[in-house]
């Protein structure tokens, strides 16, 4: 049977799946997409919101690394579509790209929807049929796990459909609203595929503010602060929420600040508010005779520290600490700040766990389903924003496809 033959359903309209979807069809493959919602690419778009930001213009090592204890596995994905390949793809649609000032790739326009619109337009041309509103099921009770038999849930009520093959590209479990909410979890499982449970990824944190700093400083950005969980630290900033903590900063390293959490009960993140100032320089000036002058006004004075981050240390320090000047000049460079729990799944901007990479094969078809492929954001992966994210998600549908035609090759 020539591939023009072949019949591949991607399930999950999102970033994973719609590259996947490309890859197939330039191959020749007739490809339907499946999504529960009304259209495609709604999480992509809410998070092009404020800006696209599509990948990340770090140098290869560095940019691995971010995947920390999937670095190994997200390897490959890259040397399939790396960073530099994503801005060609884009460049290709008609979507200039610039590198801001952090690094970080976004279109020229900046919005999502123009890239997206372009993206499906091709799709469109290409032989790529969209099937909206098709929520899949699973397999039929007692039958095999395989791409030959798949339900849909559809306004005209539940449709079979088979496929040569499928790619599962399902989502993680956050923002339910826009189709990611992690409900094939159990389906998977219920076959025995290994999935490990969904936890929130670049989330904020619950911290138990006083009644008086929340009303003071809620909504207010913390700017050029470092923020520390054990021996990782990074520099930038986040938001003080009406519950606790958010934002870039924040989201970097919510990962081993989560699993400190799921250890312990709590984490602690340690601030240093002064990061631009040696540990001397700092000790220096709040040691420094203030005469009549408030500690307040004196550290204003010497240190600049005003505002929020006057807040925080008076929020986190000792009163012990604000009698003695140099156990103070101490909690600026290391101020301890405990958070209780992280907030709940669907706040999250992504989700760690999902599929183990225990059951697939490196072109991520399970194991136990011959020709069931799984791409995307419902692998057991996690990456901070900045990029990192999507890159991987897009990479993961390329390396997807890949697989699917080295399947289907060996297939009569």
């Amino acid at each position: 049977m020539s591939l023009s033959a072949k019949r591949v359903a991607v399930i999950g309209g999102g970033p994973a799946g719609l590259m996947a979807a490309e890859r197939l069809s330039a191959r020749g493959v007739q490809v339907d997409v499946f999504d529960a919602m009304p259209s495609v690419g709604r999480k992509f778009l809410m998070a092009g919101r404020g800006g696209l930001n599509l990948t990340h213009s770090e140098a290869a090592a560095p940019f691995l690394a971010r995947y920390g204890a999937r670095a190994a596995q997200i390897a490959p994905w890259l040397q399939a579509l790396d960073a530099a390949g994503l801005r060609d793809w884009a460049h290709q649609l008609g979507i200039q790209t610039f590198i801001g000032s952090s690094g970080r790739v976004f279109p020229q326009e900046m919005k999502a929807a123009p890239l997206l619109r372009a993206w499906l337009a091709r799709l469109r041309a290409s032989g790529v049929r969209f099937h909206m509103r098709h929520r899949w099921l699973g397999w039929p009770a007692g039958g095999p796990a395989t791409a030959s038999a798949l339900r849909f849930d559809t306004p005209d009520g539940e449709k079979d459909h088979a496929a040569d093959a499928v790619v599962l590209a399902l989502g993680g479990g956050s923002w339910a609203k826009l189709g990611s909410d992690g409900a094939w979890a159990a389906g998977l499982q219920s076959r025995g595929i290994e999935v490990a449970p969904l936890r929130p990824a670049n989330c904020g944190f619950d911290v138990a503010w006083s009644d008086h700093f929340r009303e003071r400083f809620a909504g207010q950005p913390v700017k050029s602060v470092s923020m520390a969980c054990g021996s990782l630290a990074r520099q930038g900033e986040f938001v003080i929420s009406e519950t606790g903590i958010e934002g870039s900063l924040v989201y970097a390293l919510s990962a081993p600040l989560r699993d400190q959490i799921d250890a312990k009960g709590q984490a602690l993140a340690m601030l240093d508010l002064a990061p631009d100032w040696p540990q001397d320089k700092v000790m220096a000036a709040v040691t420094h005779p203030r005469g009549a002058r408030s500690m307040s006004s004196h550290l204003q004075s010497r240190l600049g520290l005003t505002g929020v981050k006057a807040g925080l240390l008076r929020e986190c320090a000792s009163a012990d600490d604000f009698r003695d000047p140099a156990r103070l000049g101490l909690r600026i460079k290391a101020l301890p700040l405990t958070l209780a729990r992280t907030r709940p799944i669907d706040e999250a901007i992504s989700t760690a766990g999902g599929v183990s990479f225990n059951g697939l094969t490196g072109g991520l078809m399970l194991s136990a389903a011959a020709g069931v492929f799984c791409a995307g954001e419902m692998l057991d992966w996690e990456a901070p924003t900045g990029g990192y994210l999507l890159t991987a998600c897009m990479a993961s549908g390329v390396v997807a496809a890949t697989g699917v035609m080295d399947f289907l090759d060996g297939q009569p």
